[in-house]
């Protein structure tokens, strides 16, 4: 199954690792710092769209900065279970 993270990309549900709230996260916040960097320098960090980023989906090859919510992203993953 896959689902629909924002602009123009659909991304396998099964290779998806982790998706971080980035409206929680601070900004002062080393370690993400480090992790985007480091996504960056490694040519595996797409931004999906100019829109304000709200969550970062992680997958097995890739990083996706998206401007969709983690809770909307599960919805469209069919996960109801969620509760943010």
């Amino acid at each position: 199954m896959y689902v629909h993270i924002g602009g123009e990309y659909t991304i396998l549900v099964s290779s998806v690792i982790a998706m971080v709230n980035l409206e929680t996260v601070q900004p002062s916040s080393l370690d993400m710092k480090s992790f985007l960097k480091n996504q960056e320098e490694e040519n595996i960090l797409e931004y999906v769209s100019e829109e304000l980023p709200r969550s970062l989906v992680i997958t097995d090859d890739r990083a996706y900065v998206s401007p969709l919510s983690v809770a909307t992203l599960f919805k469209r993953m069919g996960n109801t279970d969620f509760a943010p």
